[in-house]
């Protein structure tokens, strides 16, 4: 059976490919793909082989997937054919063939697939504020926008903290975040931006800030706004070494934490407080969506036939801007 696919072929390149899939194995599932979702600031990096990437070429990148079971090995027997699924770190291709672990059923009939597709993105966002151990009426801030930092942003307002500080250069950006819930959006270039922060947690500095962009600059202000004895969770990829932390002055001397919230740290198993597995994140998340307690059509921007791949790829290494929430409909290939 063959399949199409995303594929880098080279720093900058992309074209939709046609590749052999292998047969089902005792423990694997094949699914047909509805749908995937463009990570732009990880799939850009890949696709030019920044730091912390995988640097090498071909090579064939995804996030998050939904769609319907065709197949199943004979040690599944959870999934039957025409079960919907979320496929978790599946590649942009027209089928997926993981193994059990890596799905999550979607039990929701009246679920828009084109808002479950963002499950398990969120569930990154989701899993870099739990580390934060948020309590009701603390500060909280997102630094940068993205995908990921929009659902930071409702997960902080559901999680109970007050106020709600949404940073990015882009102002429409700034805009949704509003939408979305946060109580301030903040440009990072104010001139008066520290000053700003302090003033909006009452001369305090911010409880739990999660950091998404990876920059150098944008963790400076993170640690200049932090509260004594404060919490940043490093949700954001680092793709250059050049921090310029005064850890003396920033990090030890006001007790703040600096947490690791890499999705590859959570359990594989069990979940325990603070640090949920992938699949009860995502189930989760599910349930908060079907109670409209989560929003995701905002933050949807474009559907696109995959077909048009190669050209998305394109507009995402020179658009500076490109339009987060580009999901790729499979459907039809």
């Amino acid at each position: 059976m063959d399949r199409k696919l995303v594929i880098f072929t080279q720093p900058g390149k992309t074209e939709l490919q046609t590749r052999e899939l292998a047969a089902v194995t005792e423990d694997q599932v094949l699914v047909k793909t509805d749908f995937t979702v463009v990570s732009g600031g990880t799939e850009r990096a890949y696709l030019l082989g920044m730091n912390n990437t995988a640097q090498r070429f071909p090579t064939a990148i995804g996030y998050c997937g939904i769609g319907h079971v065709l197949q199943t090995g004979p040690l599944v027997t959870d999934l039957v054919p025409g079960d919907r699924v979320l496929i978790y770190h599946g590649l942009h291709a027209t089928h997926a063939l993981v193994k059990r672990s890596r799905l999550t059923k979607v039990t929701d009939d009246n679920l828009d697939s084109l808002d479950a597709v963002f499950t398990v993105i969120a569930s990154m966002g989701l899993g870099g504020v739990r580390r934060l151990e948020l309590e009701l009426g603390e500060s909280a801030m997102v630094i940068g926008l993205g995908l990921l930092g929009l659902f930071s942003v409702q997960f902080c307002r559901l999680s109970g903290a007050n106020p709600v500080i949404a940073v990015d250069l882009n102002p429409e950006r700034r805009a949704l975040a509003l939408q979305l819930g946060a109580d301030y959006a903040l440009d990072p270039t104010a001139e008066n931006f520290r000053e700003t922060v302090m003033a909006l947690t009452d001369g305090k500095g911010v409880n739990a800030t999660v950091e998404v962009t990876g920059a150098s600059a944008a963790m400076q202000q993170a640690l200049n706004c932090a509260a004594r004895q404060g919490r940043i969770s490093l949700l954001g990829c680092t793709r250059n070494s050049d921090c310029g932390v005064d850890y003396y002055a920033q990090v030890h001397k006001p007790g703040v934490k600096l947490i690791g919230a890499h999705n590859m740290v959570r359990p594989q198993v069990d979940s325990y407080p603070h640090c949920w597995t992938h699949h009860d994140d995502c189930t989760a998340i599910l349930k908060l969506m079907s109670a409209g307690r989560l929003q995701v059509s905002p933050i949807r921007s474009r559907v696109v036939s995959a077909e048009k791949a190669p050209e998305i790829y394109n507009q995402l290494v020179q658009d500076k801007n490109f339009p987060q929430g580009t999901v790729f409909d499979w459907r039809s290939l």
